[in-house]
């Protein structure tokens, strides 16, 4: 006699609680900025830090000694930088650490905290956001493909030769575009 149903003796559930963050606050921009600054300065070495969120983007000054050089400095950007990417508001930062840039970003999010909005200041931002990270030429983001070489055709008959063009066409872009 069959049985469709098994019994499975000593089996018992465990009950495992969702690990990810149940409940996420929808925060202003000007709350997500001051979390920022404030996780940015708690990394050792730094001596003060201000945040101000443009859309889903987070630019983070910090204030550090105007002595270290600069390797220091990199590694104390690469500290802050880790310490907000695992910060769910904190994932799209750009860390200035130059003292003329974080000056001018602290009075941007001082003008933003006394009720300026920051559209007032898009083309300061944009100066800012354009010395830390410059645009490149387009024509260096386009890429060309290679032509393709021949040298070891030869070495193929012509059944292999047909395949691997074949194979060869099913990867191209060209098939992409049919």
């Amino acid at each position: 006699m069959s049985n469709d149903k098994q019994e499975i003796p000593n089996r018992s559930f465990v009950h495992v609680k969702n690990t990810t963050n149940e409940k996420i606050e929808n925060k202003s921009g000007q709350q997500i900025a001051h979390h920022l600054a404030d996780l940015a300065d708690r990394v050792p070495n730094v001596n003060d830090a201000t945040a101000l969120i443009v859309g889903k983007y987070a630019i983070v000054g910090i204030d550090i000694n105007d002595n270290m050089d600069t390797s220091r400095v990199g590694t104390i950007k690469y500290s802050v930088a880790e310490a907000l990417q695992k910060d769910p508001y904190g994932a799209n930062s750009i860390i200035i650490a130059d003292p003329d840039l974080y000056a001018r970003l602290k009075n941007i999010v001082r003008q933003v905290d006394d009720g300026r909005p920051v559209q007032a200041f898009m083309n300061e931002i944009a100066a800012i956001v354009g010395r830390v990270m410059p645009e490149i030429p387009s024509d260096l983001l386009q890429t060309k493909n290679p032509s393709p070489t021949n040298t070891n055709d030869s070495e193929l008959n012509k059944q292999e030769e047909k395949q691997l063009n074949q194979r060869q066409d099913k990867q191209s872009n060209h098939y992409l575009n049919k």
